[in-house]
């Protein structure tokens, strides 16, 4: 479910008239009557929301959704669930962005606008909260007993802190939720928007960024790392894993706990990391893909098809650690082998 204390949501409306304010009128449904109330993900979506199966790797997902509505393909509609209205359009992910647009009508910049405009309850500060002169603190947002908030940072509206935490100067947080015992260094980014497009060099049409950043305890996040949003779910980081300096994590990944991630490191969206990973400095992942639990990654590893638990990997693409090294000695001796021959 999107958050609204982030997403404002101009809903319950029926879908006719979401297809219609959206551009849509035409796009062939089995109920337009059908209430809407808001949008999730496959898995998440209840009776209530309208949901998206884009793709046939999603079949599965669509087969067991709870959604009361999916825009599909007509390749997919007859996966459609009984319990849910089939939405069929030649173009589900652009058909399901318009409907996002007047659903959450602010979804770009609805948090800056409370934030310049004040809308919204005074902060709610717990004893012991520090803040800098310089500051700037949103609307309706908590903060915990013990934290500080350093000079020139910026906590947006609806954002919660928990206690004891440190936000050093000029970082920034909107759309998130943070808890206890949290670091986050100067010039951080928390909750930015995630990097979601469709007709991907031509229009460059914006994928709304409307899921959250949830930072749990003891979370340590570098200086000047990005952490984006979720797209519809939440972009996690798990209990007591550290990132380093000038990291990216994008839209959706879920990082587990006691991970350890190096500067410079560039996680796509929708990666998936274990607990206890260990990530060396400048490694990337391609997305939509998982890294198991215990795993270890060398130094500018770059990740582009899922691992099991306990991997030990290193190059570019990523291989187990032994092939690499056997590969690397081979490349040797036939550099070697070669000098002096005509």
């Amino acid at each position: 479910m999107v958050d609204t204390r982030f997403h404002k949501c101009s809903g319950p409306q029926t879908l006719r008239h979401l297809l219609d304010a959206a551009g849509h009128g035409a796009v062939d449904t089995d109920n337009p009557e059908i209430e809407i109330a808001g949008a999730d993900e496959l898995t998440a979506a209840t009776a209530a929301d309208i949901a998206l199966a884009a793709d046939k790797k999603y079949a599965d997902q669509l087969t067991e959704t709870r959604a009361g509505a999916v825009i599909v393909s007509q390749a997919l509609r007859d996966q459609v669930p009984t319990g849910a209205v089939a939405v069929v359009a030649d173009d589900p992910h652009h058909v399901f962005a318009d409907i996002l647009d007047v659903l959450y009508p602010a979804n770009n910049s609805g948090a800056l606008q409370r934030l310049l405009t004040g809308d919204g309850a005074d902060p709610v500060l717990e004893e012991g909260v520090l803040i800098a002169p310089t500051a700037t603190i949103g609307p309706d947002t908590e903060i915990g007993a013990g934290t500080m908030i350093g000079p020139n940072a910026v906590i947006g509206a609806g954002v919660t802190i928990g206690r004891n935490c440190v936000v050093s100067a000029g970082a920034t947080i909107e759309y998130a939720l943070i808890g206890n015992n949290v670091t986050i260094n100067a010039g951080a980014r928390i909750g930015t928007e995630g990097f979601g497009w469709l007709d991907l060099a031509r229009t460059n049409r914006k994928i709304p960024q409307l899921g959250r950043v949830i930072l749990q305890d003891k979370v340590e996040i570098g200086a000047n790392a990005t952490i984006d949003r979720g797209a519809l779910g939440d972009t996690i980081i798990g209990e007591n894993s550290k990132i380093d300096n000038l990291s990216q994590i994008g839209h959706n990944c879920i990082i587990g706990r006691n991970c350890l991630i190096a500067a410079m490191a560039g996680l796509s969206g929708s990666t998936i990391v274990g607990d206890s990973v260990l990530m060396g400095g400048n490694v990337g992942t391609s997305g939509h893909l998982s890294i198991g639990s215990g795993s270890g990654l060398q130094g500018r590893t770059a990740v582009t098809k899922s691992w099991p638990a306990g991997s030990n990997l290193a190059g570019a693409p990523a291989q187990d650690i032994r092939d690499f090294w056997k590969t690397h000695a081979a490349l040797r001796r036939l550099v070697k082998g070669g000098k002096g021959e005509s």
